[in-house]
């Protein structure tokens, strides 16, 4: 596997890892169970994206992307902040969206700088980018 599939790839692993304990940790600040139905959705499509790096990573016997315990607090106080005055399904949705454009803006900058990828790295993450893009279309209606 060439060097620019496995960054890739790990760039899909993380930026779906980050998505998954955003949603872990905002989920229990969630009031609407509208919003609360998408996230898990959103959660679990998300799983989906991240194990088909995970697998293509493993059958080339590459090692998979792992976060510190340092992103994990990092990102679960940034939530913490962000929620402790309002956390009404508007303010969430305005952060899981802020996260999605976060997401795609990483992601495109991997994609820009790994052209040399195969078509199948590249293809996961582009699923990963079109995902999040509807993700924000879909959060809109709760702002």
């Amino acid at each position: 596997m060439k060097k620019d599939d496995q960054e890739i790839l790990k760039e899909v692993q993380k930026n779906t890892t980050m998505a998954i304990q955003a949603i872990d940790a905002i989920s229990e600040k969630v009031h609407d169970d509208t919003l609360l139905q998408e996230l898990s959705k959103e959660k679990l499509l998300y799983s989906v994206i991240q194990n088909k790096a995970t697998d293509r990573l493993q059958s080339e016997r590459v090692e998979s992307y792992h976060a510190s315990a340092m992103q994990d607090i990092m990102l679960k106080g940034g939530i913490q902040m962000n929620t402790l005055t309002n956390c009404s399904t508007s303010r969430i949705a305005e952060l899981m969206i802020q996260s999605s454009g976060r997401g795609i803006t990483n992601m495109w900058k991997s994609i820009n700088h790994h052209q040399n990828s195969c078509s199948t790295s590249m293809e996961i993450a582009k699923e990963l980018v079109d995902f999040e893009e509807k993700v924000i279309s879909r959060l809109k209606k709760y702002l």
